[in-house]
């Protein structure tokens, strides 16, 4: 007997959730620089971070509340069955930002809860993203090894590096995009076509309405900007991005900006070398936030959020891709 997925709502676990930028992206039903991103066939029945603040943040965003815990600790035999899962597991030991970072730490080795999560609910489906240094720390190893943890557990695994820049986002983001299907299901996976090439890309003009700002407080000091100009050559400094193209990657570094690093920041005055941050709200819509997502935690939390979110278009169209996967399927039961 076979079972037709094409009529129901797919049941999806979300860990590591986040502030939801992953599961706004799986749920649809928004819009984005006057586009809408229609609903799709998803329902999140589980989400889990073991951040406080991103939780609050998901919770004032969703009819369905995400808990805080330790994954570690949860009990995912006790969970309902669902049909998909997604996690962006922790990425900060494979970040090509800090390529010194240790690789078997705690926070690297986290995927291995992904992995138990596959063994003990056996989803018919998964998504998992990280980032761009996953494919080539240790030469490929890593990302090797995670995939055929993956694939032991039953699973044909494909992965694929996506850039953000070519699906209508203003941001030169990219990420490693890795896709399970449970191997007793026959159908095919294609990643989405792209929506524009980056030198037909949504600039960042669409998404920051002044350069010139009122509130002081985004301002770099005029003592940062001259121990920029008094930096080492070999320094990253005042990386500050054209309105005419996308911006670098955001990071959870936000939180923190300055003037010296890889961060990238605006120019607003040349003569008079005025620098400034972007904005909670400018960062959310350069990661594909729409307005009516709302951080209602402080600024160096909401920061922290947005540069570690999914970007939410991205995610949209990756799920869109997964659910004319699903509706091709025909599932052994």
């Amino acid at each position: 007997m076979r079972k037709d997925m094409s009529k129901k709502k797919y049941k999806v676990a979300s860990l590591f959730c986040g502030c939801g930028g992953s599961d706004l992206g799986m749920l649809g039903g928004f819009e984005y620089l006057k586009k809408k991103y229609k609903s799709l066939n998803y329902e999140i029945v589980y989400a889990v971070d073991n951040n406080p603040n991103a939780v609050k943040t998901y919770n004032s965003n969703f009819k369905h509340p995400a808990i805080c815990a330790d994954v570690l600790k949860e009990d995912f035999a006790s969970l309902p069955d669902v049909d998909v899962m997604i996690g962006g597991f922790p990425c900060q030991s494979f970040s090509t930002v800090n390529p010194t970072k240790d690789t078997n730490d705690a926070r690297a080795n986290l995927y291995k809860q992904i992995v138990r999560f596959l063994n003990e609910k056996k989803p018919k489906f998964f998504i998992c993203e990280n980032v761009k240094g996953l494919l080539t720390l240790q030469k490929g190893a890593i990302i090797k090894k995670i995939t055929s943890e993956f694939e032991s557990c039953g699973y044909n695994v494909q992965y694929r590096l996506l850039k953000a820049v070519e699906y209508g986002i203003p941001q030169r983001r990219e990420r490693v995009i890795i896709i399970g299907i449970r191997k007793d299901i026959d159908t095919v996976f294609n990643y989405p076509p792209i929506v524009n090439k980056e030198d037909n890309c949504v600039a960042l003009s669409a998404v920051i309405d002044s350069l010139a700002i009122e509130d002081k407080k985004y301002y770099f000091s005029q003592k940062a900007v001259e121990g920029m100009k008094n930096a080492k050559n070999n320094m990253k400094r005042g990386l500050w991005q054209p309105l005419d193209g996308p911006s670098l990657t955001l990071t959870s570094h936000l939180a923190k900006t300055s003037i010296n690093s890889r961060d990238p920041v605006l120019l607003v005055d040349p003569d008079k070398e005025l620098y400034r941050r972007f904005t909670p709200r400018e960062a959310a819509r350069i990661q594909s936030f729409p307005d009516s997502f709302v951080f209602p935690v402080s600024e160096h939390n909401t920061y922290l959020q947005i540069g570690n979110a999914v970007p939410p278009v991205l995610m949209w169209h990756i799920a869109n891709a997964l659910e004319i996967a699903i509706k091709g399927s025909s599932i052994k039961v």
